[in-house]
């Protein structure tokens, strides 16, 4: 008898480009379709609750597609989807809100830290995403979630509410659990070494863009902080350059050991060029990809149509089962 595979949701908002970070975890999407049920949605009622251009907003949608495609989501073997195409996700989180108490709400660290960034924007939205992406999670029987640690809290939220949903109803919805990458390296910032490379830093020195130019990587890299010692290893003292060594190591297999042995007795700026031209050259692929798919509208929006009717099939029939468990009338 085939074994079932466990089914993995992603959501990635089309906001931003995706970093050096992302590029650690994406590597790895191919493998992960051959293991598991795999569906990907680009998240942009989440991206409102911080105002969008319109247009823009549009353009990135797209672009996140190609992004994603080129990376090596395989839209023949996942399941590809914008958000808003798939009505369920809005009428889900109505539901799931009222199995939520409000104090949990105010307790997740990204409504502190968005409110705290966007103070004149505090709105309903920002409280409420998080009810969001559990619908987004649990409207698909969600196995496991590839989370990092700051967005852990999120699926413990939509663990807490599918447990006190089935507790009342029966078992209706999989409970998930977070899929944390033991492969993916993780990639801190250029400037700030002991904090985590984010599409959404200030600085663009910090941050390496999975679409940036061979000469805009180049320059970012020469001016990564490092320290005085000019000793290339790895020591949490040495926080700069063990983030060059591992972002160096993502881009070639190469042990920590073996990046320590190749440039013994040689400088920072060495390393530094070494480290840009092994990311250049990781990323000319995708971007290659990147751009040739970005030319095809109509194949990328034929699969974006494609993907949104397959995920809505599965939405549907869970959004139903729900809709029957609290007391809605049918007809």
């Amino acid at each position: 008898m085939e074994e079932t595979k466990k089914r993995v949701f992603s959501g990635i908002q089309p906001t931003g480009v995706f970093t050096l970070g992302n590029y650690s975890t994406v590597r790895h999407w191919p493998k992960l379709q051959d293991e598991c049920d795999c569906i990907y949605s680009i998240v942009d009622q989440h991206a409102i609750t911080v105002r969008q251009t319109p247009a823009d907003l549009r353009r990135q949608t797209r672009e996140m597609a190609a992004l994603l495609i080129a990376c090596g989501i395989d839209p023949a073997r996942s399941i590809l989807f914008i958000q808003s195409h798939v009505p369920a996700h809005a009428q889900l989180s109505w539901v799931l809100g009222c199995f939520c108490p409000f104090g949990d709400l105010t307790r997740m660290h990204q409504f502190k830290e968005k409110s705290a960034k966007h103070p004149e924007d505090i709105n309903g939205g920002l409280l409420t995403y998080p009810i969001l992406m559990a619908a987004d999670i649990l409207l698909y029987q969600t196995d496991e979630v590839p989370v990092g640690d700051d967005q852990r809290q999120h699926v413990e939220l939509a663990r807490d509410i599918a447990q006190r949903f089935n507790g009342v109803y029966g078992d209706v919805f999989t409970v998930p659990a977070p899929r944390i990458s033991k492969t993916a390296a993780r990639v801190m910032s250029l400037q700030e070494p002991t904090k985590k490379m984010s599409k959404s830093d200030a600085n663009e020195n910090a941050v390496v863009r999975m679409l940036d130019e061979p000469d805009v990587i180049l320059r970012k890299f020469k001016r990564a902080v490092t320290d005085s010692e000019g000793t290339i290893r790895a020591a949490t003292d040495k926080p700069g350059v063990t983030n060059l060594m591992s972002i160096y190591g993502v881009c070639t297999g190469k042990t920590f050991g073996q990046i320590e042995a190749e440039f013994a007795g040689q400088g920072y700026g060495v390393f530094k060029q070494a480290v840009a031209e092994s990311v250049i050259d990781a990323l000319r692929p995708v971007q290659e990809e990147y751009k040739r798919l970005l030319a095809d509208k109509a194949y990328l929006d034929g699969v974006l149509k494609d993907g949104a009717a397959r995920a809505d099939a599965i939405a549907q029939r869970v959004l139903a089962r729900v809709y029957k468990k609290v007391g809605f009338l049918q007809i």
